[in-house]
């Protein structure tokens, strides 16, 4: 378990960046939940440092690719970001565990899950981004009852958007990927 062995800055104005430098990183892991759940990867590969590690690979393309592989294999997902412990290793460089709930459309299922994410985080010319991010999973299961894209939102006779269309970029990463967002089937239920 990672521990703030780099303690309180005794110093007004280091106080001051290190309460900025927290915002700034939990602002970073809610940004990542929002780019992977609208699938802007462009926004999404720009929270990584530009060298970023992929495999055998690095640097925020191969990243961009990876991702672009991985997210084509599920449709609409919801990342909650809960808790979140964030260690300063230095003015500059920090980790942390960050708790989620996701829920994933997984083909015909609907699946919700548990996930940890073990971080690191570095600060590059004033701004903060991932170093790494490691996936844990505590489970993954599929849920009793099926929420379906749009259900019950017309209910109350208001016009609202419907995630995650609404997205501009969830129709650019699926162009992207070659076909259509994925779509229950009409048969689903």
């Amino acid at each position: 378990m990672p521990r703030n062995d780099f303690g309180r800055p005794a110093d007004p104005a280091a106080r001051l960046d290190r309460l900025e430098s927290t915002d700034d990183i939990r602002q970073l892991v809610h940004r990542y939940a929002l780019a992977i759940d609208s699938r802007n990867l462009d926004d999404l590969i720009e929270l990584f440092v530009d060298d970023v590690r992929v495999g055998d690979a690095s640097g925020r393309e191969a990243l961009r690719a990876w991702f672009l592989e991985a997210l084509a294999r599920i449709g609409p997902s919801i990342h909650f970001v809960g808790n979140h412990v964030i260690d300063f290793d230095g003015p500059d460089r920090a980790s942390g565990i960050v708790y989620c709930r996701d829920e994933v459309e997984r083909g015909a299922d609907w699946a919700y899950g548990y996930i940890q994410y073990w971080d690191r985080y570095e600060r590059r010319d004033g701004r903060w981004y991932f170093v790494r991010r490691r996936f844990h999973r505590w489970f993954m299961i599929d849920a009793l009852a099926r929420p379906r894209a749009g259900a019950g939102i017309d209910a109350d006779g208001l016009t609202t958007g419907r995630l995650p269309d609404a997205w501009p970029s969830w129709a650019r990463f699926w162009n992207e990927v070659g076909h259509g967002a994925p779509r229950p089937d009409a048969n689903d239920g």
